[in-house]
Order: C-alpha cells, then structure tokens, then sequence
C-alpha cells in the first residue's frame, strides 16, 4: 500500500478520493446554508443538532482537515513531480487538451485554503468576530440566522466570499471530471457526459452559495427584530 501510493497513479488516487469527501461536504454544507432562506427557526434548529452530535461533529472536522491535508500534499506532489518530468519548458505550449481550470488547479486551491482559514474564523471559531457568541435567539439557541446575516451585512465580507466561492467551482468544474477518472468510474460512456456536467454542476453550487450573501446584501434576507448591526 505505502508502495503503491507513492507512486503518481496512487497519488492522483489519493487526491480523488479526498476530493470526493470534499464534494460531498461541499453539498452537504451547502444544503444546510440555504436553510437561512427558511428563516431563523430553521436553521437555528440545524445549527443546534449539529452541536448535538457532539464528538462525532469534532470527528467529522478533524476527518475534513485531514482531507484537506491529503488533497493539499497530493495536489503539491503531483505538480513537482510534473514540473521534474519536464526540465525544460515546451518551446510552445498547445493548451488545447487543458482547459483554464485544469491548468490553474495549483492557484485556485492555494486561494481557496486562505478562505477556508478565514471561514473558519469567521464563522466558526469567531475569533473574527467574538461577540457573535452572545448572539441568541428567544428559545435561547445561538443565533446562527443573526450572525450570518451580520457577516454578509459588510459589503467586503460579501465580496471576498463570492470570488472565493467563485473560485472554488471554477475548481470544481475540472475537478469533478478529474476525481471520477482518477478514482476508474470513468469509461468512454460516460466520458462526453461527465465534460458536459461537471462544469454545470459546479456552477450550479456557486449559484446555490453566493445567493446567500447577495440576498443579504439586496436586503431579501434581513435581521429578526430586535438585533441590531
């Protein structure tokens, strides 16, 4: 096994498969986000059963943090490796196989890590912002609602979310492709398939997360009375 993921074609393995678990959080998280079109009560009432998990929800972050670590080391390995493959530089490169995405995958990915550390932060951990902890609504539940809408109520808050966001799927829309065949659940069946989808679905995630933070800034989505910025 140590032999075999040492290896490029183990690697590219590694990095799938903790892209997949990635994705899965990706929709998962997103899902439950868009409670907040629901109102206060729904998503308090996530935000509560999630904490109700207790350590299994402090399994779940540490196993996402792995990998993220995973698909980090994987993804850095893999474009050393390439780079040593090639000592010098093509005279003229044919980008015609390679599309933007796949290219920039390295730089997407670097980016993408700083907003999840501030996400982390932010919302979280709220190192960013502490006296969200005090925020609490009248069944006397952390005011996950309130808080959101605070964070998305300052317009640079907003704005760096959706690049970051925006970036996200424009690494998605190689990466689910590239996840599928480096995993061998792709064959020429489905190959024209999955080039068609995977950059429509991860559009459609980047619709589903910037919504959020548009809808607060347009005033769609507003404070509950009684909380003010």
């Amino acid at each position: 096994m140590v032999r075999y993921f040492s290896t490029s074609t183990g690697k590219k393995f590694l990095m799938a498969a903790s892209g997949a678990a990635l994705f899965g959080f990706i929709i998962a998280h997103l899902a439950g986000n868009l409670q907040i079109f629901e109102g206060q009560e729904a998503i308090n009432r996530y935000s509560l059963f999630l904490k109700s998990l207790g350590e299994l929800l402090w399994a779940a972050r540490i196993g996402l943090l792995a990998m993220v670590g995973i698909h980090i080391w994987t993804s850095v390995q893999l474009t050393i490796e390439n780079k040593a493959s090639r000592p010098v530089a093509y005279a003229q490169k044919n980008y015609m196989e390679a599309s933007t995405a796949s290219r920039t995958m390295i730089w997407s990915g670097s980016i993408i890590l700083v907003f999840i550390i501030f996400h982390l932060m932010h919302y979280t951990f709220m190192t960013v912002h502490p006296e969200y902890q005090n925020l609490v609504d009248a069944q006397g539940r952390h005011d996950v609602y309130s808080m959101m809408i605070l964070g998305f109520q300052q317009p640079a808050i907003s704005i760096f979310y959706i690049a970051a966001i925006f970036l996200l799927c424009f690494h998605l829309s190689h990466g689910i492709y590239s996840m599928f065949q480096s995993l061998g659940l792709q064959n020429e069946k489905c190959r024209a398939c999955l080039l068609m989808w995977a950059p429509r679905i991860a559009w459609l995630i980047f619709a589903g997360y910037a919504s959020i933070p548009a809808a607060v800034l347009a005033g769609v989505v507003k404070l509950p009375p009684g909380v003010t910025p």
